[in-house]
């Protein structure tokens, strides 16, 4: 019976930079599972978030050898997978719809009793059905903790936009909050 080796991070980063197919291997093994997490809050469905979590990983054997060991390589391992799934909205032509920042009026906001019994596997479904433009700004803004700024570079789109995209997305998810929780206190009757 063979008995496989355990490597530590650190020595498989170094294998994979020597080009090691099964240090590649047991690399994605290790991140696959957490980072189809991260490309599915892009995706629309698991078959675009499995796209979108093997191009990433294509791109993180391509570039690995340009990472430092300065900060976290599970962090850098992220930041590919959100701006490959990014640019497989670009790649696929989904048009990110925008909203000017004008026409976004002053929400109130959400009554925190009702958010009080959603969990968190609930409001990851509410944020799968935003539009691909409202989930992807709001993914980077509130999950990821990129600025407006930032969001602007990595989009194409104008700050304002990624304002304005924002705050629908946060007027969507409001409303299905308070449509989810109001069923669930008609069905608890």
């Amino acid at each position: 019976m063979f008995l496989e080796h355990k490597y530590t991070i650190n020595e498989l980063i170094k294998r994979c930079k020597a080009g090691e197919r099964k240090a590649q291997e047991l690399l994605y093994k290790q991140f696959a599972s957490k980072m189809l997490g991260v490309c599915f809050r892009y995706a629309t469905d698991r078959m675009e978030a499995e796209d979108m979590l093997q191009n990433g990983f294509i791109k993180v054997f391509q570039k690995i050898a340009d990472f430092r060991d300065e900060g976290s390589f599970e962090g850098w391992i992220r930041r590919i997978m959100v701006h490959s799934s990014i640019e497989y909205y670009r790649k696929h032509n989904k048009m990110i719809q925008l909203v000017d920042i004008e026409d976004v009026a002053l929400e109130p906001s959400v009554n925190p009793l009702a958010t009080a019994n959603l969990a968190a596997k609930d409001l990851m479904v509410l944020i799968q059905r935003l539009s691909p433009g409202y989930r992807i700004v709001f993914n980077l803004y509130a999950i990821e903790g990129y600025s407006h700024k930032e969001i602007a570079a990595i989009t194409g789109i104008s700050e304002g936009a990624s304002k304005s995209q924002l705050s629908r997305a946060r007027t969507v998810l409001k409303e299905q909050i308070i449509k989810m929780e109001g069923e669930k206190y008609e069905n608890a009757g």
